[in-house]
């Protein structure tokens, strides 16, 4: 089927006025706010009344209100004194959008009337009407939206096209003159032109104005089907017919002096004026060449801009100056629940159309109203959803249920606040985590419209401080009012988009590296991008997003690569060296940019506030791994900056690390090809064993972790106590059969395939002591041997003394070293357990699950590329480094070395007593600097290094 317009039906009074309790997200996984109070609603600041006609589209610029109504007129209200200050007439159909131009102080109004006007802001005169290809074959007019950087108009059409018109010089060329006289710049009257036929000549259409099929009628102007009486999606058409019959159309009162044209007389039937109109001052048409045909199967409801960054309240940048070549986007939304994001022109072809990236697949009905705010797309849907896509990765973020089976008609953004308009009348405020912040009843009957806009200072001459602006929320509706709201802009987020402005509009290079490593550590150690929390999964998304851009800024191409819908994108990021070069190493950095949670209890310091103190940066992340992802960074940036990168450095930054690396392997296996061919792997995800000598460590432990369980019936101990076998005393007794007396693993063959230790090592082991004053054999154990843990063990019921818990639960982990096989040992464990809980013979059931592993790995000594890290901290440090092991596990540093046939090599930047994961988690500033100088020296020490061979 060729057009996909939504079953809508009328509104019932239950469906535009739910309970409160209905209308507060009963049914909603978003938690509520904190802030969520009658107390917290904005203030109404004033109301204004559009006589006798619903306010059905919005715009505002400096000084001026627009409403555009469904009486086909644009009133104007002064932002100071809320007066009706003039009436802009000329469409013959509803206004169904409004769009402000800033740069040219254009207003663009699109109607029912199959025309957009355009008028000048500064006096209120008509200066052009557009008519889109085929005229009113393209229907009602929906949406509008103007792209100041291709000095160009969108919009979207009935008729399921997508059209533009460029205001270029060559366009204006081709313009023709109005029957009456045209108006010039100031508003005088032209007498002369040549004569051109106005909007009020129009056709029938076959299809908008024809009649049901089985009554056999030819097409005609009085059907009216839908162009001017659904001047809104069609599920408001029966809510506006039944406003429009209770009470007539009539002519917004106002002085010749403060009145744009001639007074009206009454409307005649429907929306089409009797009266004569003015002129406007050129008629131009839309080539056939500025058309989409079929954008969307549906009505093209709403248009958007990406980056809105010259909507007022946005805090977007141009992507200009953020991803060179990307240029403008739009978006689309449509009655065939899809959002389309298209890619404008720029460059060498900016007569090129929009080219279609991706289609958005909302599945919930008609996509009525659309807001943007860096790369996150909001769709507001029918029957109450909200859908928050992602951009740069295309996925879907979140599905916000704002009011159940209501429809969402209008969106507005102020900073990160997103504010909601209902059909129902109820407006909501939701924060950049999706909470809740605000819910209260702003009109009695439909919102049709929002703008957010500022109020002019009192005194004119007065100057505001940025941070002193006031902010209104503008809404209208089908009861014929308009209301402007007091709000208040978002405590400044810690990663708030205006922020990644501190590097300059480019790249600074002009500033200090090293003050840009801090700057950039404070905003990134600011987002609280805990992976294993659900309440911070949109930090997580908000600190990818923000991780790109700065890569961006400093110099390198980079992405996101999604790794699944419940899991945290990965950032990949390559900052490509001399390219005169006929070939180039290529180093692949691995880093995480996800945090185990903190909680404040114990921190001198908020964790999320990087905090200086006695020569360390103290915060969660500082240490682990953000700290030593931005000294990475930094590095690849000064000698780019310095024309000595001769190197590509690829970083790939996951979210997931600290929650078991989630859809990671999957995701480098499917964009392989994008993150390239790769000679070596840099790590730097550890600390050194002591304070004061640089360590490299060459090897760490593999892990598999376990969970058991032993399931019976709930049972009384005073009744069933010594005539039932336990489930506690079954676990109790299969965990005491993995470890003998003297505390090692009693998994038969466990032991057979650890690696013997050589001399050599029992010498280094004899200097590692004697540097951390901790016995050798210590160490070893620490490092080289394998170990088990049990983690905990949970049981079900009460935990009442009187009851016998029906389950006991227990996960253990057991640490494997070289050369022992990782599913040998996995397999091994199991059938230990299970062949030991057998010998119990109790009818208590077991059940043995591995849930995570990870490979032992251990670095090449001999790889001259280690030789090279080596030598760049001995250069920096002016020692030989320490090489050193880790008892711990890193999994995707084994995996990525199968992947790419390539050594991995491990530098940890951090001291002993860092605290990762612990209160008062910190990083040396020193360390931090000087790390980022090792990395710099490695990079220039491997260019001139041969590459060395394959795994």
């Amino acid at each position: 089927m060729p057009f996909a317009h939504p079953p809508f039906v009328p509104l019932s009074p239950a469906a535009a006025h739910p309970p409160p309790a209905i209308a507060k997200l009963a049914a909603s996984l978003s938690r509520p706010g904190a802030r969520l109070g009658a107390d917290q609603n904005p203030k109404l600041f004033h109301s204004l009344h559009q006589e006798h006609s619903s306010v059905l589209s919005l715009a505002a610029d400096g000084a001026c209100i627009y409403t555009g109504s469904q009486d086909g007129q644009i009133s104007v209200w002064d932002k100071t004194t809320f007066k009706l200050t003039a009436v802009l007439r000329g469409h013959t159909g509803s206004v169904l959008a409004l769009e402000y131009a800033p740069d040219k102080h254009w207003l663009f109004s699109a109607s029912g009337d199959s025309t957009i006007r355009v008028w000048n802001t500064r006096n209120h005169a008509p200066l052009y009407l557009l008519h889109p290809h085929g005229e009113t074959d393209s229907g009602d007019l929906y949406s509008l939206v103007w792209c100041s950087a291709l000095q160009t108009l969108y919009f979207g059409c009935q008729n399921t096209s997508l059209q533009w018109f460029p205001f270029s010089a060559t366009a204006l060329e081709r313009a023709s003159f109005g029957s009456g006289a045209p108006i010039s710049s100031d508003g005088a009257t032209i007498h002369s032109g040549t004569s051109t036929p106005t909007s009020i000549a129009r056709k029938a259409h076959k299809f908008f104005d024809s009649y049901p099929r089985h009554t056999h009628r030819p097409a005609d102007l009085n059907a009216r089907n839908p162009t001017c009486a659904t001047c809104l999606p069609a599920a408001l058409s029966a809510s506006l017919q039944s406003a429009a019959s209770a009470s007539a159309l009539t002519d917004t009162p106002s002085s010749p002096a403060s009145s744009s044209g001639p007074s009206a007389s009454p409307p005649l039937a429907g929306c089409v004026r009797g009266e004569r109109l003015s002129a406007p001052m050129a008629v131009l048409q839309v080539p056939p060449e500025s058309v989409v045909f079929s954008a969307h199967y549906g009505y093209v409801y709403c248009i958007a801009l990406v980056p809105a960054s010259n909507r007022e309240g946005s805090d977007d940048v141009f992507f200009e100056e953020d991803v060179p070549g990307r240029g403008a986007q739009l978006v689309t939304g449509s009655g065939d629940s899809t959002v389309k994001l298209w890619q404008l022109p720029d460059g060498a072809g900016l007569d090129a159309p929009p080219r279609l990236l991706h289609t958005f697949d909302c599945g919930a009905g008609a996509v009525l109203a659309l807001t943007v705010r860096g790369d996150t797309v909001f769709a507001g849907c029918q029957d109450g959803l909200v859908k928050v896509w992602d951009l740069e990765t295309r996925t879907l973020v979140r599905t916000l249920l704002v009011v159940e089976n209501v429809d969402i008609l209008s969106m507005s953004m102020l900073y990160s606040d997103l504010y909601v308009c209902s059909a129902n009348g109820e407006i909501q405020r939701w924060s950049a985590s999706f909470d809740l912040v605000g819910s209260w009843r702003a009109h009695e009957g439909i919102i049709l419209s929002s703008i957010i806009t500022r109020l002019p200072p009192p005194d004119e001459t007065q100057e505001v401080d940025q941070g002193l602006e006031k902010f209104t929320l503008v809404t209208g509706g089908n009861d014929d009012m308009i209301k402007v709201w007091e709000i208040t802009p978002p405590v400044a987020s810690r990663h708030a988009m205006s922020e990644l402005s501190g590097f300059g509009g480019s790249t600074d290079i002009s500033k200090s590296i090293n003050d840009i490593l801090v700057y950039a550590l404070t905003k990134f150690v600011g987002i609280p991008s805990v992976s294993n929390s659900p309440a911070h999964k949109e930090d997580c998304r908000q600190a990818a997003i923000w991780l790109r851009k700065c890569f961006t800024q400093l110099g390198a191409e980079a992405s996101l690569l999604p790794t699944g819908q419940t899991t945290n994108p990965l950032v990949l990021a390559t900052f490509h060296g001399t390219r005169t070069a006929p070939s180039r190493p290529r180093v692949l950095f691995y880093g995480h940019y996800d945090v185990i949670a903190a909680r404040p209890a114990g921190w001198t310091s908020d964790p999320f506030t990087l905090t200086g103190r006695n020569g360390y940066l103290y915060g969660r992340g500082a240490t682990d791994n953000k700290g030593p992802v931005m000294a990475v960074a930094c590095a690849a940036a000064d000698l780019l900056a310095r024309r000595a990168l001769a190197v590509d450095l690829v970083l790939l930054v996951e979210g997931e690390e600290e929650a078991g690396s989630g859809g990671f392997v999957e995701a480098v296996k499917r964009h392989k090809d994008a993150i390239g061919p790769i000679d070596s792997i840099l790590v730097s995800n550890s600390t050194w064993i002591a304070e004061d000598t640089p360590c490299i460590t060459y090897g760490l432990r593999g892990v598999v972790h376990c969970n058991i369980s032993s399931d019976g019936p709930d049972l009384h101990s005073g009744v069933d106590g010594g005539a039932a076998r336990e489930p506690m005393l079954d676990m109790v007794k299969l965990l005491g059969t993995l470890t003998d007396e003297t505390n090692r693993i009693a998994i038969p063959d466990f032991y057979d395939q650890v690696r013997p230790l050589t001399e050599d090592e029992r010498q280094l082991y004899k200097v590692l002591s004697s540097v951390t004053q901790t016995p050798a054999s210590l160490l070893a154990a620490r490092w080289r041997e394998p170990s088990l843990t049990v983690h905990n063990i949970e049981v079900s019921g009460p935990r009442n003394s009187t009851v016998i818990p029906s389950k006991a639960k227990a996960h253990i982990s057991v640490r494997i070293v070289p050369d022992q096989d990782l599913a040998t040992i996995a397999a091994a464990l199991q059938a230990h357990l299970r062949r030991e809980f057998a010998r119990t013979q109790s009818r208590n059931r077991l059940n043995v699950t591995i849930d995570q592993t990870a490979d032992w790995w251990l670095g090449n000594l001999d790889d001259p590329w280690f030789h090279a890290l080596e030598s760049a901290v001995k250069d920096e440090w002016g020692v030989d480094p320490l090489r050193i092991r880790e008892g711990g596990s890193i999994p995707s540093v084994p995996y990525l070395e199968k992947e790419f046939s390539c050594h991995a090599l491990h530098l940890p930047l951090g001291q002993s007593s860092d605290q990762a994961h612990l209160h008062d988690e910190r990083i040396s500033l020193s360390n931090l600097r000087r790390g980022k100088r090792v990395v710099e020296r490695f990079l220039s020490n491997v260019a001139s290094t041969p590459a060395p061979s394959p795994i």
